[in-house]
C-alpha cells in the first residue's frame, strides 16, 4: 500500500537554489520501506531536465519512478527531446541524478535533423550533446 497518493502532481528538484528537474504526472504514489522511498508515477509522465546553460531536455513516458537518490526510471513509450531537436525513442531509460546521464539497455532510435541511428543500448548526457549507442545501425543524410 502506498504511504500517500496524489493526482495531477508536479515535483521540483533543486540544488543550491537552482531548479534541476521538474517532474509532472497524472498520478503519484509514494512507497516507503525502512529508510528507502520511491515515488511511482503513472497516467503519463513529463520530465524537464534543466541543463547548466538553462536549456531543457524534455522527456515523456507512460510511467516512471523517482528514487530517493533522485534517480529517475521511465517506462512505456519514452520520448526524449533535446534543445537542438535530437529525439530519442525507447521503452525504458534510467537517468542518474549524480552523473546527470541517461542510459538504456533496450532498443533505441535517435533522430536528429541529419541522421537516424538505431540500436540496442545507449548512454547520453542530459543535454544529449554527447551520446553513445551500442549495437548500432543507422542512416545519414547528406546535402
Amino acid at each position: 500500500m502506498p504511504a500517500q497518493e496524489s493526482w495531477n502532481v508536479t515535483l521540483m528538484v533543486s540544488s543550491d537554489g537552482k531548479t534541476k528537474t521538474i517532474v509532472s504526472a497524472h498520478h503519484a504514489a509514494e512507497y516507503r520501506q525502512g529508510e528507502k522511498q520511491e515515488i511511482r508515477l503513472d497516467g503519463g509522465v513529463s520530465v524537464q531536465l534543466i541543463n547548466s546553460d538553462g536549456a531543457a531536455t524534455l522527456m515523456t513516458a507512460g510511467r516512471g519512478i523517482v528514487h530517493d537518490n533522485q534517480d529517475i526510471e521511465a517506462f512505456d513509450n519514452v520520448v526524449i527531446r533535446s534543445a537542438d531537436n535530437t529525439v530519442i525513442r525507447t521503452e525504458y531509460i534510467n537517468r542518474s541524478s549524480q552523473e546527470r546521464m541517461i542510459r538504456s539497455d533496450k532498443y533505441v532510435t535517435i533522430t536528429s535533423p541529419t541522421r537516424t541511428i538505431r540500436g540496442y543500448g545507449f548512454e547520453s548526457d542530459d543535454a544529449m550533446k554527447r551520446y553513445k549507442i551500442f549495437h548500432a545501425s543507422g542512416e545519414s543524410f547528406s546535402k
